[in-house]
């Protein structure tokens, strides 16, 4: 039985530790801090393919959403997945660079299609029809969204069950090679860990300088505010893309509110606050779409830093430095893990090439 250390327990790690698991490994997650503390917790965790060019990209995101539902097909109950569908609305300015994506996903096959006013009172009836106006509206029905830590805490279970071990505050200090082969890792307090096999799954840290240059995964992650409301007394329960906002359900009657189009240098980031100008800002955008939540207060402020490679697609495969030493590193992450999970376990522990990777290694990097 191969062992196989799985660096970070966000939901692509918890994904990776199942899958690997059920192939027959011995697993072994090794996770800084808490169970989907990074960019897993602090994510609009929308399920989609809906902007995702080129092709192969957009088809491994499709992959995803397939992977997500399938599930359904394992566990007795799925209550991390909602999928609702999603409701896009563009403004004037941005109407034509809408009706091409539209049209697009549509020629690929993707569920996407134009719907009238009515439809739109019937999908989401609390919306103000003043603030959608003569926009034309999309409606994507596969689409939706995840509750991450609970699906990490589902995967790392069921991984458990098949006798993976989960080390919490265990923190990588280095990865362990020998004659060009990984043979473990060691954390921050001296611990060495040994494996045939080690996956990283750390996201946004993929780039860390506690790593060798050579097994550093580049990033260029960039950041957003996310906005959680108290419970308010709206039924909305699907995404809605709007030109100003964007809005989710995030359970027990809360909303999420941001702005995915608006980004930050991390390093330039505001410090999280409910004080904040843009908070505000978002809230009162927020109610000029949904006015029956009020003058509502934020409850939290979060600060999400997307882990995106540099080119800004995914980073999945052997690292060619060192034998055994596999990255799984992504944005999107929420929509990939459920696939990533299969593909990885396929490569790692079954030596089964996936073609729908071969677009996306770690290689490109590296010259």
């Amino acid at each position: 039985m191969a062992a196989v250390i799985v660096i970070g327990a966000g939901i692509i790690g918890a994904s990776v530790a199942f899958r690997l698991a059920q192939a027959g490994a011995s697993v072994t997650v090794l996770e800084a801090t808490r169970i989907g503390a990074g960019t897993s917790g602090t994510s609009f965790c929308w399920t989609n393919a809906h902007d995702k060019a080129p092709r192969p990209y957009h088809d491994l995101n499709v992959a995803g959403m397939k992977a997500h539902r399938a599930l359904r097909d394992e566990f007795a109950a799925t209550p991390w997945l909602h999928e609702n569908g999603c409701l896009e609305w563009a403004d004037e300015a941005g109407r034509e660079k809408q009706r091409q994506r539209v049209e697009r996903l549509q020629g690929w096959g993707y569920a996407a299609e134009w719907i009238g006013a009515a439809e739109l009172r019937e999908l989401a009836p609390d919306v103000d029809p003043a603030a959608v106006g003569d926009a034309p509206v999309a409606w994507f029905p596969e689409e939706g969204w995840v509750d991450p830590v609970v699906y990490a805490q589902a995967m790392l279970a069921a991984a458990g069950r098949l006798g993976a071990r989960v080390v919490i505050g265990a923190r990588v200090a280095r990865l362990d090679v020998r004659a060009g082969k990984a043979t473990g890792v060691t954390t921050a307090d001296g611990t060495a860990h040994f494996a045939d096999a080690v996956v990283n799954c750390t996201g946004r840290w993929a780039d860390d300088a506690g790593f060798e240059p050579g097994l550093r995964i580049p990033l260029a992650p960039t950041a957003g505010l996310l906005v959680f409301t108290p419970p308010v007394a709206t039924g909305l329960d699907r995404v809605l893309q709007a030109p100003d906002c964007h809005i989710r359900p995030d359970g027990a009657g809360r909303l999420l509110v941001c702005r995915n189009d608006a980004e930050f240098d991390p390093a330039a980031a505001p410090r999280p606050s409910v004080d904040l100008p843009e908070v505000r800002d978002l809230l009162r955008r927020a109610r000029v779409i949904l006015p029956a939540i009020g003058p509502v207060e934020p409850e939290a402020v979060r600060l999400g830093i997307r882990a995106i490679p540099r080119d800004g697609y995914s980073a999945v495969g052997p690292l060619p430095q060192v034998q055994g030493y596999y990255a799984a590193v992504t944005h999107s992450g929420v929509t990939l893990a459920a696939f990533l999970g299969m593909a990885v376990a396929d490569e790692v522990a079954r030596g089964i090439t996936r073609p729908e990777l071969a677009t996306f290694r770690p290689a490109r990097f590296f010259g």
